[in-house]
Order: C-alpha cells, then structure tokens, then sequence
C-alpha cells in the first residue's frame, strides 16, 4: 500500500498556442488514441486557450458534424472494456473546452488544392504567422507525398518566433532500403528538427521508468551485465485480432508492425550505456547505439532463430475469433505472421553472450507487455527446485514492477520457495488512466524531442531485422499455426528450451 504522504506528480506546463493539424481524423488511430489523447490533456489543463485542431480526411464534413463525431466515439471509446482510454466517465467542462477548438475540413491529401485551402484554412483560423503541428496519422504510403506538398505550399516554412513540426507515424518505411528512401525524401524538404518519429510506447510511464529503475537504484545498477543477467525476454502480447487492419496488416506483419520500433525501443532502454544528461541527442545517441550493436544474421541463422506463427480459429476472453485467413481483406492464402518470436544478441562489452529474446503476437490468451530480466542463478544450488531471480518491468496492462526472489517455506525442514514482490503504479501514485500519446503530444507542442526516434535509431533498427526478412522472402521460416487464445506456436517454446531455458508465462 502507499505511504499516506506519497508526493503528488509534478505538474507540466500547458504547452504554448498551436493548430494541430490532424491529417487521418476520420481514422482508427486518431479515434481511439489521438482525440482521447487531447480530452486528457486538455483535462489536467495542458492545453494552451490558443491550441485549436483542423481535422482532415477525405469524408465530406464540417466544424459541427466532426465534434459531433468526435463527442460520439470518445464516449463509446470511453465506456469500452480494455480501452487504452480507461475513463469511466467523460468530464463535460474538459469535453466542451475541446469540441469548441475543433475544426474540419474535407481534404484529398494527393491534390495541390487541397494544400492552397489548408493555407487558407489556417490562416482563418489564426495560425498564419504562427505555429503549427502537422499530424500525418494516415496510412504510410501518404508520408512522403504530404511532406513534398506541405512544402511546396509553403506551409512548413517557420515564421519568426513560431515553428512548423511534422509528426510521423510508425510503420516509417517497411524493411532498410524504404526506410532510407523515406527518410531521404523527407530531410530534402524539412530540418532533422523539425521531423518527429513518434512510437506511442516512448510515452507509457513504465517504459519511461526504465531508465530510472536503471541508473537511479544502486542495488539494480551493478548488476545490469554479462556478469549476472542470464538472458532477457521481450514480450507484447495482444489478445485483439487484425480485425478491420486486414489489408494493412497482410502487407505488414508482425514483425514490420511491432519489431523495430516498440520492441527494440524496450531493448534499447533496457540495454544501453547510461547517458551524461537527459539531452535529446545524447539520449538518441545511445539507444542507436545499442541497436546497431545487434549481432547480423547470416540467412541460416536467421531461420535457426526465428519463429513464424498465425493464429487460426479459436476463442479468446470468451469470445470467439475467426481464423486469420478468413479474415476481411486477407489473402485466403496469406503467409504473413501475426505472431514472431526472435533470439537476438548484442555484440558488445556490456551484453556479450546474453540472449535477448523477443516475441510478438496478436489474438493471444492475455494482453501483456512486460520485460523480463532473468539473473544467473547462485554459483551452488543447495535446494531442490531453485529458480533464477527475475526482475519484470509490466508495461501493460497494470504498469509496474515485480520481483522473483527465493525464501525459506514455512516449515521444519529448509525449503526454498519462490515469492514475488510487487509494485503497481497505479495503487502507489493513483496515476489517471492515459494512453501513451498525451505525453508525446505535448512534448511535441513544446519541442521536447526527448522521446521521439532519431532517424539513426529506425534505421539501425530495420538494419537488425533485415536478415529475417530476406531469409523469410527467400521462401524459408515456415508459418506455424497456433489457436487464438492460446500462447503462441508450440516451435516460439522450442526456440527457448534449445537453450535450456523457457518463457515466462502470460498472466
């Protein structure tokens, strides 16, 4: 339980006057995340009275029919179980002050036009001379074309005083050589600066813990190597489908969807060196770092170390869930993963011959992120049935951390027995229910890249994961089916007993 005095969250400045400007506003991520995302802040007051979003998409609409929209989904979004939202009910005021900044225009993002009316549009609105956030929560494919036409509108140049900031989302490119392009594409007409590669993971409490739970606790700190860690795991399990993401998901997989971004970034917090400051940069340096000291496979190893699965028909938290490949807009025939586990290892002073193992899934039992750190055992085993410490950094869905240790069981004999501590953030700090994109955002809005991806972090990251995709184009890593609702293909076990070791459940 916590101390009856534990210490409230230091308060954030709201971030300074803004248009965001919301490409995709009709679409899942800005539904279920982006718009949510806004309510909160705009309910602890991180907002500025200034701040206004211009909504785009391609749906006729207007400045009433899209609050109206925005009301309606937030409240079903609100109400629904397992939301990444978790309000239980919507404050009207904080509700209204948001419905009354918000503002929508129909726009075909591959039409000059369209760029001459946003100008205009934001000029209306105030921002003309001002700063600007341009959100491009729209499928991949537009990323680059909406940078070239943003700037052939003039619109990303910065005033005096103001800035122009893109936000682009994941996936950015679909294997090296497109991530390299697409990066290329974007830096011939916007500053580094400017551009901010966002991973929603970067914003959740737990992952930001990290490098605290690191660098802030001397009991933890001198044994974070080779020496005394045994091997690591990386799991984010999912228990939703592909459902109505078909079509994207069959081109994508899981290992585009998930690897190179959320689950390297969890990598990278857990295995770099300890930066000097918390300088953006110097942050960025040494996650990239880290994962450019990812061991590359040949081909053959790459398929010794990698696991394909997907799902088929099954039930899942009591509710059934169609085999993939009956899925809508996906190949009857569809050899694209949805679940992959990989065993990774990092070439340096710090983690040489520790395995990483990574392992990514959807229609799963449970959803559950979380890290775990598994210690050497003692040096002599004096007691039946000893298992190695484990230190587990929950990431969801109950944000916290755990601790496997060994004591004696009640008892005239001496027995050992493990037993587990347990810190959960929400009892101790009463922390309100986010999604992960609040802090990103108004981070954004004020120009803290400190949780954003450089652009050398995706690219040694698609880098890692290259060989597996070319061994897997090459016709090799068969897909192995698993039921939705269960835990995986039977082979993601194997890739972990070779080694003499096993995954930590899913709970």
């Amino acid at each position: 339980m916590p101390p009856a005095s534990a210490p409230p969250a230091p308060k954030a400045s709201p971030a300074p006057p803004c248009i965001m400007v919301l490409f995709g506003a009709g679409g899942d991520l800005a539904k279920r995340l982006l718009i949510p995302s806004l309510y909160n802040l705009a309910a602890a007051g991180l907002l500025s009275p200034g701040f206004k979003v211009l909504g785009l998409d391609v749906k006729a609409g207007d400045d009433e029919s899209f609050r109206g929209d925005v009301r309606r989904f937030t409240q079903e979004i609100s109400a629904k179980r397992g939301s990444e939202f978790g309000q239980a009910a919507l404050d009207p005021a904080a509700m209204a002050w948001l419905a009354e900044r918000l503002f929508y225009q129909a726009s075909d993002f591959g039409v000059d036009e369209s760029y001459r009316a946003l100008g205009a549009r934001i000029a209306e609105l105030g921002g003309e001379g001002g700063s600007v956030l341009f959100y491009l929560a729209v499928a991949p494919r537009f990323f680059g074309e909406i940078v070239e036409r943003l700037a052939a509108a003039g619109l990303t140049r910065e005033p005096d005083g103001a800035f122009r900031r893109v936000v682009i989302e994941k996936p950015f490119g679909s294997d090296l050589a497109s991530a390299t392009a697409l990066n290329e594409r974007i830096l011939r007409r916007l500053a580094e600066s400017q551009v901010y590669r966002i991973d929603h993971f970067l914003g959740k409490e737990t992952v930001r813990n990290i490098i605290v739970t690191r660098f802030a606790n001397g009991v933890f700190e001198p044994l974070w190597n080779r020496l005394h860690i045994d091997h690591v795991q990386i799991t984010a399990a999912e228990t939703v489908g592909v459902e109505l993401r078909g079509g994207f998901y069959d081109r994508t997989g899981a290992l585009r969807d998930m690897v190179p971004n959320h689950l390297f970034h969890l990598l990278a917090m857990i295995a770099m060196e300890a930066p000097n400051t918390f300088d953006p940069a110097e942050l960025s340096a040494e996650r990239a770092r880290v994962i450019r000291a990812i061991r590359r496979l040949s081909p053959e190893e790459a398929l010794a170390n990698s696991v394909r699965g997907q799902y088929r028909a099954g039930v899942v938290d009591g509710r059934e869930v169609a085999d993939y490949r009956r899925e809508p807009n996906v190949a009857p025939d569809s050899q694209t993963e949805t679940c992959v586990a990989l065993k990774l290892m990092i070439d340096n002073w710090r983690w040489g011959g520790v395995p990483f193992y990574l392992r990514t899934g959807k229609a799963m039992n449970v959803r559950d992120t979380h890290v775990a750190i598994s210690f050497k055992q003692a040096p002599t085993l004096l007691f039946d049935d000893q298992r190695p410490n484990m230190l587990v950094l929950q990431i969801q869905p109950r944000e916290g951390i755990s601790l496997q240790f060994e004591v004696k069981r009640p008892g005239p004999e001496v027995q050992s027995q493990p037993v587990t501590m347990d810190f959960c953030y929400a009892n101790y700090f009463k922390a309100a229910p986010s999604t992960g994109y609040e802090t990103l955002i108004h981070d954004a809005l004020i120009g803290d890249r400190t949780r954003y991806k450089s652009a050398d972090e995706i690219l040694f990251g698609w880098a890692a994961v290259q060989p597996f995709l070319d061994a897997w184009a090459g016709g090799g890593g068969e897909v192995r089916d698993y039921a939705a609702g269960s835990q995986g293909p039977a082979l993601a076990d194997a890739l972990l007993a070779s080694d003499g070791r096993a995954w930590r459940a899913l709970t």
